[in-house]
């Protein structure tokens, strides 16, 4: 639940056509949530899923997959933000974002491009193009927001990569700024269950605490980023849904993660768990000196935090890519 007290605020990591014309109004009115997420994953899962979208599929004959995707795309977030934009009018929030393609991650011209035409097609303010945290993402994200586009620069895994959408985003508000522009803002989506999916197992074979590494690696991000005192860019906690296998509290992610100056994105599920017992503490922020003797930990075990960014961002990658084709292949 959104505590505006605490700075600390909830998107829901869901779209789906019947849903946005019901359940969600309901979330927001309730001030269960302000703002909402999608990803390739998401679309891709609700558009071969569910049938609310095969109307509007019928007028799109002649078009190729990807122009179809776009078209139900565009209509489910823009029917978002319309649900979101009182929010956004009074400052708590009230964004929804979508994700360029992801094989443009190493082509900023083009993920530039298709940002802002598909920030013109909804045409909503409350919008936040999601850009992947790779060298060209960094370059599109400061043209984006020199623009007024806001960004949310999502597959963040490591600070390296925080500091870098950051200094991005910097770069683009002042650019924005200067030429009189009032309003864009940034979220850097940091992923935090899939360490501990990774490497829970090793680090119990070594007798290391498990299911923490996620949350010290996030606490590490944001106290980076918060030092930066930059109010227009906060940092989101995403992958926040405890995974099959993992034996944690469903909210679990939520409530370890809760701070000034934050939002946690997260399933339905997993905000209804959290709903029933919300936190009226902030955790964080949690001390470097914790967070360095984790990671002590996780190198006395033998594991390469550094190697692990890498994969994961890679898995990440690959992840979106394949629930991209397998979408636009059911679009054929």
């Amino acid at each position: 639940m959104v505590n505006r007290d605490i700075g600390f605020s909830l998107w829901l990591d869901f779209i789906e056509r019947d849903f946005l014309a019901n359940e969600f109004t309901k979330l927001i009115e309730n001030g269960i949530i302000n703002g909402a997420t999608s990803n390739p994953s998401i679309f891709a899962n609700s558009i071969m899923t569910s049938p609310a979208y095969k109307e509007q599929l019928a007028t799109l004959d002649g078009l190729s997959p990807k122009e179809k995707y776009e078209a139900l795309a565009i209509e489910d977030i823009k029917n978002a933000a319309i649900a979101l934009r009182p929010l956004y009018d009074e400052g708590n929030d009230g964004y929804i974002s979508i994700e360029v393609d992801p094989f443009l991650a190493n082509d900023y011209k083009g993920t530039v491009a298709e940002g802002k035409r598909l920030f013109r097609a909804i045409g909503e303010p409350n919008v936040m193009i999601k850009v992947p945290a790779t060298k060209e993402g960094y370059i599109a994200m400061r043209q984006l927001m020199s623009n007024g586009i806001s960004v949310n620069a999502t597959l963040i895994f490591s600070p390296i990569q925080a500091k870098k959408a950051l200094r991005a985003m910097q770069r683009g508000l002042s650019v924005f700024e200067n030429s009189g522009g009032r309003r864009a803002n940034g979220v850097l989506s940091v992923f935090v269950s899939r360490f501990d999916r990774m490497l829970d197992d090793k680090l119990a074979a070594a007798g290391v605490q498990t299911a923490k590494t996620g949350i010290y690696n996030a606490a590490k991000i944001y106290n980076i980023i918060e030092s930066a005192h930059t109010p227009a860019v906060k940092v989101l906690f995403a992958s926040t849904g405890v995974k099959e296998g993992l034996d944690l509290p469903t909210d679990y992610y939520i409530k370890e993660l809760v701070g000034f100056h934050t939002v946690n994105t997260a399933p339905l599920s997993t905000i209804e768990a959290y709903v029933k017992a919300p936190a009226t503490a902030v955790s964080l922020p949690i001390s470097d000196e914790v967070i360095a003797a984790h990671t002590l930990a996780i190198q006395s075990a033998g594991i390469s935090i550094r190697d692990t960014y890498t994969m994961l961002l890679e898995d990440g990658m690959k992840a979106f890519k394949d629930s991209f084709t397998q979408m636009l292949k059911s679009l054929e």
